[in-house]
């Protein structure tokens, strides 16, 4: 529940400082890692070779395993490693995960394209399955070290890590590739799994963590695969909370797949989009992040997502606004600004509501199914749909299209703070506090 005193902005800012968010930037760092090796710097490589284009847009399909993870997420929350579950089941699967994930991005780096393309998909594969378990722990991992009160700034730290992470690692792998190679520049971003790994040794197992326990041999297992389900669809309401996670993002998702189309069209020079898109693009999201924090933090996790929302719905409008202007660098800047600002307030918000949502017994499992159902529809529709109406419409009432369909999840969040809710679906992961006690902000 939200239950906001008299707080200061400085009282906002200050959680940024605290243990655990900080080592939410770091997870996040990590994070970004396996993700960034699959998508660009794969796809510099396979160009490199000369492959061509249908195959190397085939590759984005492994990015699929990052929305199937809920599939296997219940072996991270029920299986417990021999020797070094005595660290903690959160601590000893994240050291297993670390090694496995920088291993499979080493074998990918010595897998070479030319020779056998069948062999390099197979080694891109097994690091995207790879990186979505080192998520699914992330993830967990995160919200258990987390209080409840530091849900907002732990997700927003851990963006920023991502974003800094990718950023950095998109960078290095091509100079090092450069220089001495594409083997030697995946050996060398193995080193980005190193953050997740010191912080699991330096903090240890998250006081929070709560271990399934059974009396039947071998019932953790079984708790694991089917308790995440059971325990979600008991809270009243379960369904329509599910049908939020799943629609809220749709008219942003959509949008956001024809960005780089449209500034074809309208003639935009690749500079240009390097300094707005990416540069622009960039700074607005950081800010939004923080800003996004510090509205966490001062009005309460309702109010900042009810605010997320409309701000995701109606950034969509400036680039209507952009496609009927033509080419305009300020109204480019002004639309990739609005939108990178939105979408980091939204990330704070959202992500901390669906942290919340989960109970400590289920951390992992439940995690992985909200971040799954959240995008993989959005995706799919975008997939099949988006250029089409795009051909149909123009630009102009896509964008438009796109703002109306985010309208019905900003009414139903709407609705269910109206009807009490959305504080009947919080799971103790956003009530209750390291020492056991429930935590009413």
């Amino acid at each position: 529940m939200d239950v906001v005193g008299e707080k200061t902005w400085f009282d906002g800012i200050k959680p940024y400082v605290e243990k655990a968010p900080l080592a939410s930037l770091a997870l996040g760092v990590s994070s970004a890692f396996p993700l960034t090796m699959i998508n660009s710097t794969l796809a510099s490589r396979l160009a490199e070779a000369g492959i061509e284009k249908k195959s190397v847009t085939a590759f984005a399909l492994i990015i699929l395993a990052y929305n199937l993870k809920f599939l296997w997420a219940w072996i991270v929350e029920g299986v417990k490693l021999p020797f070094l579950h005595r660290l903690g089941q959160r601590v000893s699967w994240l050291i297993v995960i670390s090694v496995l994930v920088c291993l499979a991005a080493i074998n990918l780096g010595l897998a070479d394209p030319k020779v056998s393309l069948a062999g390099t998909a197979t080694a891109a594969l097994l690091l995207g399955i790879a990186g979505a378990t080192f998520d699914i722990v992330i993830d967990a991992y995160r919200i258990e070290l987390l209080e409840p009160r530091q849900l907002g700034v732990g997700a927003g730290m851990g963006q920023y890590g991502w974003r800094i992470g990718s950023a950095l690692l998109g960078g290095l792998a091509l100079v090092t590739a450069q220089r001495y190679g594409w083997a030697t520049a995946y050996f060398v971003s193995a080193a980005f799994a190193l953050p997740a790994l010191v912080t699991a040794l330096l903090m240890g197992e998250p006081k929070r963590h709560v271990e399934i326990t059974a009396k039947r041999p071998g019932g953790n297992i079984g708790k694991a695969l089917v308790g995440p389900f059971v325990e979600f669809f008991q809270r009243p309401g379960a369904v329509i909370v599910l049908l939020f996670i799943v629609i809220h993002k749709i008219g942003d998702t959509l949008a956001n797949l024809t960005f780089r189309i449209l500034f074809n069209d309208l003639g935009f020079s690749k500079d240009e989009i390097a300094l707005y898109d990416v540069g622009v693009g960039f700074w607005a999201l950081m800010i939004g992040v923080f800003v996004g924090g510090v509205l966490y933090a001062k009005l309460g996790m309702k109010r900042a997502v009810l605010i997320s929302l409309v701000l995701m719905a109606v950034s969509n409008l400036s680039f209507a606004g952009l496609a009927g202007a033509g080419h305009s660098n300020l109204g480019m800047a002004a639309a990739i600004g609005f939108e990178n600002f939105s979408s980091g307030v939204g990330g704070v918000a959202v992500t901390a509501y669906f942290s919340a949502l989960t109970d400590l017994r289920f951390t992992a499992a439940q995690y992985a199914l909200i971040s799954a159902a959240s995008s993989i529809f959005g995706r799919i529709l975008s997939g099949t749909i988006a250029g089409g109406l795009v051909e149909r419409f123009g630009f102009v009432d896509f964008y438009l299209l796109t703002t109306v369909a985010a309208l019905p999840g900003v009414l139903l969040f709407w609705w269910m703070l109206r009807a009490g809710m959305v504080d009947r679906s919080i799971g103790d992961a956003g009530t209750r506090d390291s020492d056991g006690s429930v935590d009413p902000a």
